[in-house]
């Protein structure tokens, strides 16, 4: 009874020491390490779905057309901050964009027409990073309900 005893205290002293030192990692503070260089690409626009909404409960996105007509809709953003999307109609419009994170993680871009200074351009378009990867990104663009928001959620794929 004594060996089983100092053989059970033994292995919770060693348990014990064992947890004690293990780090503690920390989550990055960043979207899956979100910057600037992740955006740069071209990337299709694969899912239009909503959070919070019933679908056709928002009309236009952009000022352009209904959620659901950027279905298929290619995407593409240069390292400049130049881009531009095409719709799958054909419609294209050009953009400037750009990430900050420094009040939550936000893609914005502006819609720039012949002759327009991106600095020039007051209006444009904030959407919220849920998730940005090698292969694919989720933009959440927030619609007030009320005392609520909601969102058009936006799920792209990478071409390679």
């Amino acid at each position: 009874m004594k060996k089983l005893l100092q053989t059970s205290s033994l292995i919770i002293v060693l348990t014990i020491a064992f947890t004690a030192c293990n780090t503690v990692k920390k989550l990055p503070a960043t979207v899956a390490g979100a910057s600037r260089a992740r955006f740069v690409g071209n990337w299709t626009l694969t899912k239009v779905s909503y959070e919070g909404l019933v679908p056709g409960a928002v009309q236009t996105v952009f000022d352009q057309g209904a959620p659901e007509d950027f279905n298929g809709s290619t995407w593409n953003l240069t390292n400049s901050g130049n881009g531009k999307y095409t719709l799958a109609n054909g419609t294209s419009q050009t953009i400037f964009w750009s990430y900050s994170n420094t009040n939550g993680e936000i893609f914005q871009f502006k819609k720039l027409y012949q002759g327009d200074s991106a600095r020039k351009v007051q209006e444009g378009y904030q959407l919220v990073l849920a998730g940005i990867d090698d292969n694919y990104m989720t933009l959440k663009s927030p619609v007030s309900l009320g005392d609520k928001t909601a969102y058009v959620v936006y799920a792209f794929s990478k071409s390679k």
